[in-house]
């Protein structure tokens, strides 16, 4: 069945229900593909209940993440069979339930996919908590030179909280055109390169930069690294002023 711009709520989670996700599962999954579909980001909306339903991915739906280290600064979890986008939900819900006293690093292993960034750090941040998110996927990015492909597109979501709730939420690719384009046959794979053109390198070293940091503190291949803090200020309202009603990201 393929993804339908009308879809609602309901017509998702009855999708997903037939994957064999639970209620609560297929409601968090339904919710992130229709937030991304309502902003535009078409790659990771309602184009992915039909990648997921052509089985593009193995999927056990009855699986569920588990927290592995629980301290003060550092978390650890592990996807435990559980789809990535799953994983994510529940470190968030668990730093929304028990913020940082100042700062944690949450690190997640074998988590993928992992969706629209910024979709998760906007929720950190409608919690009044800063945070910084990425994670790597399978090698897409060669060189601008040429050669292999290397790394994921890595993206990396910051988001930053406003008292007034226009939060500032950043979230970017290392890739020209993102691999969910390619997904719902809006570009082709070769689109996928490192962006800036002939100042790709500076993305591709992002890239390298961002795989590496995900495969060392996960320790696999696959993985999430996220860092939350409590806000020291609230500089949002005072930079939106100075920009003078120019679009800033995050804006809708």
């Amino acid at each position: 069945m393929p993804a339908r711009c009308g879809d609602t709520s309901a017509d998702v989670v009855e999708r997903l229900r037939g994957l064999g996700f639970d209620e609560a599962d297929a409601r968090t999954l339904a919710g992130h593909f229709l937030d991304a579909e309502r902003r535009g980001s078409l790659g990771h909306g309602l184009s992915r209940v039909e990648w997921l339903e052509r089985g593009a991915i193995a999927l056990d739906p009855r699986a569920k993440p588990k927290r592995v280290v629980a301290e003060p600064a550092y978390e650890r979890w592990d996807a435990n069979g559980a789809v990535g986008y799953l994983v994510l939900a529940a470190a968030i819900d668990a730093q929304l339930a028990d913020p940082p006293e100042r700062a944690r690093l949450v690190v997640l292993a074998n988590a993928f996919p992992t969706g629209a960034l910024g979709y998760w750090v906007r929720r950190l941040a409608d919690g009044g908590l800063a945070a910084a998110l990425t994670a790597n996927s399978p090698a897409r990015l060669a060189h601008p030179d040429g050669g292999p492909k290397l790394t994921g597109t890595n993206p990396l979501a910051i988001a930053i909280p406003s008292s007034d709730g226009r939060h500032i939420v950043a979230d970017a690719s290392m890739s020209r055109v993102p691999h969910g384009d390619v997904i719902r046959g809006a570009a082709e794979p070769e689109d996928v390169v490192p962006f800036g053109g002939d100042r790709a390198y500076k993305a591709f070293a992002l890239a390298v930069g961002l795989e590496l940091l995900v495969r060392a503190l996960a320790g696999t291949e696959r993985g999430a690294v996220l860092f939350v803090a409590r806000p020291e200020a609230d500089p949002v309202p005072a930079f939106r002023a100075l920009a003078n009603g120019v679009r800033l990201p995050g804006d809708r």
